[in-house]
């Protein structure tokens, strides 16, 4: 896992804060039928479930990415004192999602390849709430900053086999043939206060869609941003490293660097 900043503090005596990864269904398939490939980027289209203007945005849309950090698909900016961690699939070693968090919370976000004609958020709500449902949790969907979203009680287990319950938040942007899922967890998922920061890092990011043909569902390929070193460094304002003492990036259980 590669991460940017202060690990964040989680758990209480009856909730417990979850590890996004660990509790959503992945929408990410096995790509089992090919999808049309068409140049994403070149032109905007409208989002199918029309995805808010002010972010997140398509590459198409944006002609200058500024201060955001370069995670390939994804272009985002965490808020002064957030970290920025990188997910990394233990059987590829490959960036399977990021996220941006602090002391009181984070957002876990994820994007994938849409098809064309619709967005997937609706459909992927249902398989949401049906997993969590069937394990125990409860479900509410409601309106949220990006539209439909799902607030969420996890059901896992607990100290001397007790069942405790982890608030999630699911939010979804269908975008131009692409979507984007954002997971938030401790006290974003529970105080609106506390979720203003994180709602404005998932509005910051851009998407690059690409033009490779995907399979509906499929995740859009993440990368580590260059100069990425093990062991705290610290950024420069414009969120750029600080320093010329950058070691080439090495793969371990976590890599940081703090803004």
């Amino acid at each position: 896992m590669m991460m940017f900043g202060r690990k964040k503090k989680q758990g209480s005596e009856e909730t417990a804060d979850a590890a996004p990864e660990s509790v959503a269904p992945q929408p990410a398939g096995s790509g089992t039928e090919p999808a049309a490939g068409d140049p994403a980027g070149t032109t905007a289209e409208p989002s199918p479930a029309g995805a808010p203007h002010e972010g997140p945005r398509d590459s198409a849309d944006v002609e200058d990415l500024g201060s955001l950090v370069d995670l390939g698909a994804v272009h985002a900016r965490p808020a002064p004192g957030m970290e920025l961690r990188l997910e990394l699939d233990p059987k590829t070693n490959d960036v399977s999602g990021l996220q941006m968090g602090n002391d009181d919370g984070a957002v876990q976000v994820q994007v994938f390849a849409a098809p064309r004609s619709s967005g997937i958020w609706e459909e992927i709500r249902g398989e949401i709430s049906e997993m969590i449902a069937g394990n125990g949790g409860t479900v509410e969907e409601a309106e949220g900053p990006f539209g439909p979203e799902l607030r969420t009680r996890l059901a896992q287990s607990g100290p001397q086999g007790r069942t405790v319950f982890a608030p999630a938040v699911f939010a979804g942007v269908d975008g131009p043939r692409w979507f984007l899922r954002a997971v938030y967890s401790g006290a974003p998922a529970v105080d609106e206060s506390a979720r203003a920061t994180f709602d404005e890092c998932v509005r910051s990011i851009v998407v690059t869609r690409g033009d490779e043909p995907r399979a509906p569902r499929e995740m859009l390929p993440l990368t580590m941003p260059e100069g990425a070193t093990k062991g705290p460094v610290e950024l420069d304002e414009d969120g750029t490293p600080a320093g010329d003492d950058l070691q080439p990036f090495e793969r371990g259980p976590e890599i940081t660097e703090v803004r």
